[in-house]
């Protein structure tokens, strides 16, 4: 699939690889100042979903949204790749590379020789890796990372740019 390049108002670049609905939701999100952590969920959520619908596998939640962080990257999300010690040597590389790429302008097509050993390599991973436990454990695991204080400004945060019923 070639790699198209036309970079919209709100900054993010199209790629083919997402879909386009993916692409206009974080298209809609950039434009209404959410952050960048915001748009590339939206990749974020279509790989779930790509899981879901048995597109392909993931060995693990972690990685279903791993695959989506680099899509969002790649397609021109300001999203920086993770400080150091916030995540392993080789994540933060392949991440400082998705980030300069999406940044650029685009050059050749991926090899369809790669894409294709990518996307077989994906189907013989497990489906459940995209289930509500899987995901929920994640979060969890996650969470509990960040410590209490941070956890406790995030909920607030929501409380307040909750959106009025």
């Amino acid at each position: 699939m070639p790699i198209c390049g036309r970079i919209r108002a709100s900054g993010i670049r199209e790629v083919t690889m997402p879909e386009k609905k993916t692409i206009e939701r974080a298209h809609q999100d950039a434009r209404e100042g959410k952050a960048p952590s915001t748009q590339a969920g939206e990749f974020v959520h279509e790989e779930i979903e790509h899981i879901r619908q048995g597109k392909h596998g993931a060995r693990s939640a972690k990685q279903a949204i791993a695959i989506g962080l680099s899509k969002a990257r790649r397609a021109g999300v300001k999203l920086p790749p993770p400080k150091k010690g916030a995540a392993p040597e080789s994540t933060r590389t392949q991440a400082k590379r998705d980030y300069s790429k999406g940044q650029r302008s685009p050059g050749r097509a991926a090899s369809p020789k790669r894409s294709r050993a990518v996307r077989t390599a994906l189907q013989h991973e497990d489906r459940r890796a995209a289930s509500h436990t899987a995901l929920s454990r994640q979060a969890h695991v996650s969470a509990r990372r960040r410590g209490a204080a941070n956890r406790s400004r995030a909920a607030q945060k929501a409380a307040r740019t909750r959106a009025s019923r």
